[in-house]
């Protein structure tokens, strides 16, 4: 069984960055970042493989959110730049042991954090 704890989470003004950190328990597996905002449902945000190699965003992120790993450490991060207030939710690591390619899908990953808040303010 994989443990997953996420941390960084915070509340920032608009512009402003906060980087997530998910340290978890396992090897060989795509990671991936999830967010829930209030009266919403649970949408994809980020992915990375094993290797680093395959790097996936939303549209929604793209160019201001940056995931990496570092397999040594057994960590997952999101450095989250120029944050908006739609930004504001409760996000989520989950792991997919499988590997299936289909980052995006909420049920390829077997693993999930509790979720760490991050609020942005106008």
């Amino acid at each position: 069984q994989v443990q997953l704890v996420e941390s960084g989470g915070g509340s920032v003004q608009a512009g402003g960055s906060l980087r997530l950190s998910c340290a978890a328990s396992g090897e060989y597996f795509t990671a991936g970042w999830f967010r829930q905002a209030p009266g919403k449902e649970r949408e994809f945000v980020s992915a990375i493989t094993w290797s680093g190699g395959v790097k996936l965003y939303s549209d929604s992120v793209r160019g201001r959110f940056t995931i990496s790993r570092d397999n040594a450490k057994n960590t997952v991060a999101l450095q989250m730049d120029n944050l908006k207030p739609e930004d504001t939710a409760v996000y989520y690591c989950a792991v997919d042991l499988g590997n299936s390619g289909t980052y995006d899908y909420l049920g390829a990953y077997d693993y999930w954090g509790r979720g760490t808040q991050v609020t942005v303010s106008s």
